[in-house]
Protein backbone atom coordinates (compact mmCIF):
# COMPACT_ATOMS: atom_id res chain seq x y z
CA UNK A 1 0.00 0.00 0.00
CA UNK A 2 2.65 2.11 0.38
CA UNK A 3 5.99 3.04 -1.27
CA UNK A 4 9.45 1.67 0.42
CA UNK A 5 10.76 5.24 1.54
CA UNK A 6 12.99 4.20 5.02
CA UNK A 7 12.69 6.45 7.49
CA UNK A 8 14.66 4.80 9.93
CA UNK A 9 16.22 7.15 12.02
CA UNK A 10 13.81 9.82 11.71
CA UNK A 11 11.85 11.00 15.13
CA UNK A 12 8.28 12.64 14.06
CA UNK A 13 5.92 14.90 16.58
CA UNK A 14 2.18 14.09 15.95
CA UNK A 15 0.32 17.42 17.08
CA UNK A 16 -2.72 16.27 18.37
CA UNK A 17 -5.57 17.36 21.54
CA UNK A 18 -9.22 15.60 22.27
CA UNK A 19 -11.38 15.15 19.56
CA UNK A 20 -8.84 14.01 16.41
CA UNK A 21 -9.66 12.42 13.56
CA UNK A 22 -9.34 8.93 14.42
CA UNK A 23 -8.16 7.32 10.93
CA UNK A 24 -6.47 10.43 10.36
CA UNK A 25 -4.08 10.28 13.25
CA UNK A 26 -3.69 6.21 13.56
CA UNK A 27 -3.71 5.14 9.42
CA UNK A 28 -0.24 8.44 9.33
CA UNK A 29 1.05 6.88 12.23
CA UNK A 30 1.13 2.70 11.48
CA UNK A 31 2.42 3.60 8.40
CA UNK A 32 5.53 6.03 9.78
CA UNK A 33 6.40 2.85 12.30
CA UNK A 34 6.65 0.59 9.60
CA UNK A 35 8.77 2.95 8.02
CA UNK A 36 11.03 2.65 10.96
CA UNK A 37 10.56 6.51 12.38
CA UNK A 38 10.13 6.55 15.60
CA UNK A 39 6.73 8.39 16.68
CA UNK A 40 5.85 10.46 19.21
CA UNK A 41 2.36 11.64 20.26
CA UNK A 42 2.07 15.34 21.67
CA UNK A 43 -0.83 17.03 23.30
CA UNK A 44 -2.10 19.69 25.83
CA UNK A 45 -2.43 17.72 28.37
CA UNK A 46 -0.65 14.38 29.73
CA UNK A 47 -2.30 10.82 29.55
CA UNK A 48 -4.28 9.77 26.77
CA UNK A 49 -6.64 11.69 24.55
CA UNK A 50 -9.80 10.88 22.72
CA UNK A 51 -10.49 10.05 18.95
CA UNK A 52 -13.55 10.38 17.50
CA UNK A 53 -15.17 8.93 14.19
CA UNK A 54 -16.75 11.82 12.64
CA UNK A 55 -19.19 12.91 15.76
CA UNK A 56 -19.54 9.35 17.52
CA UNK A 57 -16.32 9.01 20.50
CA UNK A 58 -13.26 6.57 19.56
CA UNK A 59 -10.37 4.77 21.31
CA UNK A 60 -7.87 6.82 22.77
CA UNK A 61 -4.01 7.42 22.26
CA UNK A 62 -1.61 7.72 24.74
CA UNK A 63 0.44 10.93 25.12
CA UNK A 64 3.99 10.85 24.99
CA UNK A 65 4.84 14.57 25.63
CA UNK A 66 3.06 17.59 26.71
CA UNK A 67 3.97 20.63 25.14
CA UNK A 68 6.06 22.08 27.82
CA UNK A 69 8.10 19.16 27.93
CA UNK A 70 8.70 18.57 23.97
CA UNK A 71 11.30 20.45 22.67
CA UNK A 72 11.01 20.63 18.26
CA UNK A 73 14.72 20.40 18.09
CA UNK A 74 14.36 16.20 18.94
CA UNK A 75 12.18 16.22 15.98
CA UNK A 76 12.58 15.79 12.24
CA UNK A 77 8.96 15.85 11.11
CA UNK A 78 5.61 16.93 11.90
CA UNK A 79 2.08 15.94 11.81
CA UNK A 80 -0.76 17.12 12.30
CA UNK A 81 -3.94 15.01 11.88
CA UNK A 82 -7.33 16.96 11.68
CA UNK A 83 -10.83 16.06 13.07
CA UNK A 84 -12.98 19.26 13.88
CA UNK A 85 -12.46 19.85 17.86
CA UNK A 86 -8.82 18.79 18.18
CA UNK A 87 -7.10 21.48 15.51
CA UNK A 88 -9.56 24.06 16.84
CA UNK A 89 -8.49 23.39 20.79
CA UNK A 90 -5.22 23.61 19.68
CA UNK A 91 -5.00 26.63 17.50
CA UNK A 92 -6.13 28.51 20.71
CA UNK A 93 -2.70 27.25 22.29
CA UNK A 94 -0.03 29.89 22.26
CA UNK A 95 2.76 27.02 23.02
CA UNK A 96 1.12 24.72 20.15
CA UNK A 97 1.37 27.26 17.51
CA UNK A 98 4.51 27.64 18.83
CA UNK A 99 5.54 24.13 18.51
CA UNK A 100 4.02 24.73 14.75
CA UNK A 101 6.33 27.89 14.13
CA UNK A 102 9.75 25.79 14.99
CA UNK A 103 9.29 23.38 12.70
CA UNK A 104 8.69 26.00 10.07
CA UNK A 105 11.51 27.97 10.94
CA UNK A 106 13.75 25.48 10.24
CA UNK A 107 12.13 23.92 7.34
CA UNK A 108 11.67 21.29 8.82
CA UNK A 109 8.88 18.71 7.23
CA UNK A 110 5.12 19.31 8.35
CA UNK A 111 2.18 17.08 6.74
CA UNK A 112 -1.09 18.16 7.75
CA UNK A 113 -5.00 17.46 6.75
CA UNK A 114 -8.72 17.82 6.92
CA UNK A 115 -8.89 20.67 9.58
CA UNK A 116 -5.33 20.18 10.91
CA UNK A 117 -4.60 23.65 8.86
CA UNK A 118 -6.39 25.72 11.17
CA UNK A 119 -3.24 25.42 13.33
CA UNK A 120 -1.01 26.50 10.76
CA UNK A 121 -3.31 29.30 9.85
CA UNK A 122 -3.47 30.57 13.77
CA UNK A 123 0.14 30.32 14.05
CA UNK A 124 0.72 33.01 10.45
CA UNK A 125 2.45 30.72 8.62
CA UNK A 126 -0.20 30.47 5.33
CA UNK A 127 0.64 33.83 4.30
CA UNK A 128 1.67 33.61 0.30
CA UNK A 129 1.44 28.77 0.41
CA UNK A 130 -0.31 26.90 -1.72
CA UNK A 131 -2.38 24.17 0.20
CA UNK A 132 -5.41 22.39 0.62
CA UNK A 133 -7.55 21.33 3.92
CA UNK A 134 -10.91 19.99 4.54
CA UNK A 135 -13.37 22.14 1.63
CA UNK A 136 -15.54 23.98 4.71
CA UNK A 137 -12.46 25.60 5.96
CA UNK A 138 -11.26 26.57 2.38
CA UNK A 139 -12.24 30.21 3.21
CA UNK A 140 -10.12 30.45 6.49
CA UNK A 141 -7.13 29.22 4.63
CA UNK A 142 -7.85 31.98 1.78
CA UNK A 143 -8.59 34.88 4.24
CA UNK A 144 -5.19 33.65 5.86
CA UNK A 145 -3.70 34.73 2.51
CA UNK A 146 -2.89 31.20 1.03
CA UNK A 147 -3.90 29.92 -2.28
CA UNK A 148 -5.98 26.75 -1.50
CA UNK A 149 -6.50 24.26 -4.04
CA UNK A 150 -9.47 21.97 -4.43
CA UNK A 151 -6.84 18.29 -4.40
CA UNK A 152 -5.96 15.37 -2.79
CA UNK A 153 -2.48 16.28 -2.01
CA UNK A 154 -0.53 19.55 -2.52
CA UNK A 155 2.94 19.81 -2.22
CA UNK A 156 4.71 23.39 -1.06
CA UNK A 157 8.25 23.09 -0.14
CA UNK A 158 8.34 21.64 3.48
CA UNK A 159 4.69 21.30 3.76
CA UNK A 160 2.19 18.28 2.36
CA UNK A 161 -1.33 19.60 3.26
CA UNK A 162 -5.10 16.95 2.25
CA UNK A 163 -8.65 17.03 2.01
CA UNK A 164 -9.31 14.74 4.33
CA UNK A 165 -9.59 11.01 5.41
CA UNK A 166 -10.96 10.39 1.48
CA UNK A 167 -7.43 11.07 0.50
CA UNK A 168 -5.37 9.23 3.22
CA UNK A 169 -3.90 7.11 0.71
CA UNK A 170 -1.97 9.36 -1.38
CA UNK A 171 -1.58 11.47 1.67
CA UNK A 172 0.28 8.76 3.19
CA UNK A 173 2.36 8.69 0.54
CA UNK A 174 3.11 12.31 -0.06
CA UNK A 175 3.96 12.47 3.73
CA UNK A 176 6.20 9.40 3.98
CA UNK A 177 8.67 11.07 0.80
CA UNK A 178 8.52 14.89 2.38
CA UNK A 179 9.42 12.62 5.76
CA UNK A 180 12.23 11.17 4.48
CA UNK A 181 14.05 14.53 2.83
CA UNK A 182 16.42 16.15 5.39
CA UNK A 183 15.47 19.49 6.59
CA UNK A 184 16.11 22.88 5.54
CA UNK A 185 13.35 22.09 2.71
CA UNK A 186 13.56 24.58 0.12
CA UNK A 187 11.42 25.41 -3.01
CA UNK A 188 7.75 25.79 -3.68
CA UNK A 189 5.00 24.77 -5.37
CA UNK A 190 3.59 25.79 -9.01
CA UNK A 191 2.68 29.18 -8.02
CA UNK A 192 -1.57 29.72 -8.86
CA UNK A 193 -2.48 33.07 -8.72
CA UNK A 194 -5.72 32.38 -7.44
CA UNK A 195 -7.89 29.79 -5.49
CA UNK A 196 -9.95 26.76 -6.60
CA UNK A 197 -13.42 27.99 -6.16
CA UNK A 198 -16.50 27.17 -3.36
CA UNK A 199 -17.46 23.94 -3.43
CA UNK A 200 -21.29 23.77 -4.60
CA UNK A 201 -22.30 21.18 -2.17
CA UNK A 202 -20.37 19.47 0.77
CA UNK A 203 -18.30 16.39 0.57
CA UNK A 204 -21.05 13.17 0.38
CA UNK A 205 -18.38 11.20 2.42
CA UNK A 206 -19.81 12.85 5.31
CA UNK A 207 -23.27 13.43 4.39
CA UNK A 208 -23.62 9.76 3.57
CA UNK A 209 -22.05 8.78 6.76
CA UNK A 210 -23.77 10.91 9.23
CA UNK A 211 -27.18 9.60 7.51
CA UNK A 212 -26.03 6.32 8.22
CA UNK A 213 -24.91 6.94 11.82
CA UNK A 214 -26.46 5.97 15.54
CA UNK A 215 -27.26 8.27 17.66
CA UNK A 216 -25.29 9.10 20.33
CA UNK A 217 -25.72 6.49 22.81
CA UNK A 218 -26.59 7.83 26.71
CA UNK A 219 -22.82 7.32 27.98
CA UNK A 220 -21.62 9.71 25.02
CA UNK A 221 -24.38 12.24 26.00
CA UNK A 222 -23.68 12.29 29.61
CA UNK A 223 -19.73 12.52 28.67
CA UNK A 224 -20.71 15.57 26.59
CA UNK A 225 -22.92 17.01 29.30
CA UNK A 226 -19.94 16.35 32.18
CA UNK A 227 -17.24 17.96 30.07
CA UNK A 228 -19.81 21.19 29.07
CA UNK A 229 -20.14 21.54 32.80
CA UNK A 230 -16.43 21.65 33.62
CA UNK A 231 -15.79 24.31 31.00
CA UNK A 232 -18.43 26.57 32.62
CA UNK A 233 -17.15 26.17 35.35
CA UNK A 234 -13.74 26.55 34.68
CA UNK A 235 -15.01 30.01 32.39
CA UNK A 236 -16.69 31.24 35.84
CA UNK A 237 -13.40 30.90 37.89
CA UNK A 238 -11.60 32.81 35.15
CA UNK A 239 -13.75 35.97 35.77
CA UNK A 240 -14.15 35.50 39.36
CA UNK A 241 -10.51 35.74 39.11
CA UNK A 242 -10.05 38.93 36.78
CA UNK A 243 -12.86 40.85 38.81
Amino acid sequence: MFERTSLNGRRVAVLAADGFEKIELTMPVKALEAKGAEVDIISLRSGSIRGVNLHEPASRVRVTRTLDEADPSDYDALLIPGGLLSPDLLRQSAEARDFVRAFDTARKPIASLCHGPWILASAGLTQGRTMTSWPGVRDDMVNAGAVWLDKEVVRDGNWVTSRGPQDLKPFIKAMTTLFAEMAPITGSAARSLFSDPQRKSPPALVTTAMRFMPKPSLRTLVGVAVVGAGIMAANKRRQSAIR
